[in-house]
């Protein structure tokens, strides 16, 4: 059975289930939920004519579809990196679609593969689920990243509007209106939401708990010290954006400094993995000799879980907590 073209066609695959996946999200929810313009998604949203109230409650719906949380592995690993990328999709849409996808995956492999129907099936559904899981992820890390650089210019603008003489709640606004998407519609969002009687601490908390940053919690943390004991804010907020970039700065030269152990632990990981497809493509009968023997079958699976552990331990080595 000739195998040469194997990989090639599952890489090709997966990545028309990803470039689907994006087309069906822009498709059913528009460009707009990209966040990719200057221009905030809220106030683009006011200036197409809805009102503060009716833009605040869209946004809260959006926000609202992953409150829920199951113990099943699966759909709640899929509800938090859904949660954090505030993909418009629902958990269980998220579901339907990988299954779905599974059945495209397949479909498309009958087509192109003379594969076994059982590696077919297998591949199909990794190709499926995989491919969403990392589509989720891939977004939920692009937005948690992008509120980690944006937080400190955003707390500058509170800093400077609070010294001028504008309440919090003034000051909230006013940084919501001048930063952009992700954060920009965070802040808009607390900020409506404080105007219409929202503790200010606890909004700015429940917003930390939802993309999992420390940073933000630390600002709600200040915010309702302030608002319970008094104090000068402006100061405190100053001081928490110096924290903030010293943390982000060091965060920075971590990562510069672990890079080359990263990269080693990648590559490690790796090499088996690229080296079982070269050897499946270029010489398809390599282990025709071996598969029958009663040895094979337990020895693969020792070695896919010594390479699961592998990758576990390469990463777990090189994650540094800043």
């Amino acid at each position: 059975m000739d195998l040469s073209l194997s990989p090639l066609i599952y890489m090709s695959v997966f990545g028309a289930v990803l470039m689907l996946i994006q087309g069906i999200y822009l498709l059913v929810f528009g460009k707009s939920i990209e966040h990719s313009s200057k221009l905030n998604r809220r106030l683009d949203l006011i200036e197409k004519g809805r009102g503060k109230k009716d833009v605040m409650e869209q946004l809260r719906k959006e926000r609202s579809a992953h409150t829920k949380k199951y113990s099943i592995p699966i759909y709640g690993l899929i509800e938090e990196r859904a949660r954090k990328g505030n993909i418009a999709f629902s958990a269980k849409a998220l579901i339907g679609l990988m299954i779905g996808l599974s059945v495209f995956s397949f479909v498309m492999l009958t087509f192109v593969s003379e594969t076994e129907l059982s590696v077919r099936a297998g591949m199909a559904i990794a190709i499926g689920f995989g491919g969403v899981f990392f589509w989720v992820s891939g977004k939920a890390k692009k937005r948690v990243n992008a509120i980690e650089e944006q937080l400190p210019e955003a707390i500058d603008l509170m800093v400077r509007s609070l010294r001028v003489g504008h309440p919090f709640g003034a000051a909230l606004s006013i940084a919501a209106d001048e930063v952009s998407d992700p954060l920009g519609s965070e802040l808009g969002l607390i900020s409506d939401e404080v105007s219409y009687g929202r503790d200010a601490g606890e909004a700015i908390a429940e917003f930390g708990e939802r993309v999992d940053l420390q940073d933000i919690r630390f600002l709600a943390v200040a915010v309702s010290i302030q608002q319970k004991s008094g104090g000068n804010l402006a100061e405190i907020l100053d001081g928490l954006s110096k924290v903030v970039r010293a943390r982000f700065k060091l965060f920075r030269r971590v990562r510069a400094i672990t890079a080359e152990a990263k990269w080693s632990g990648m590559f490690l990981s790796g090499f088996p993995i690229a080296a079982m497809i070269m050897i499946q493509a270029i010489k398809p009968d390599y282990y025709d000799d071996v598969k029958e023997t009663p040895l094979y079958l337990p020895l693969a699976v020792v070695v896919c879980l010594f390479l699961i552990v592998n990758v576990l331990y390469m990463r777990k080595m090189t994650d540094i907590k800043v």
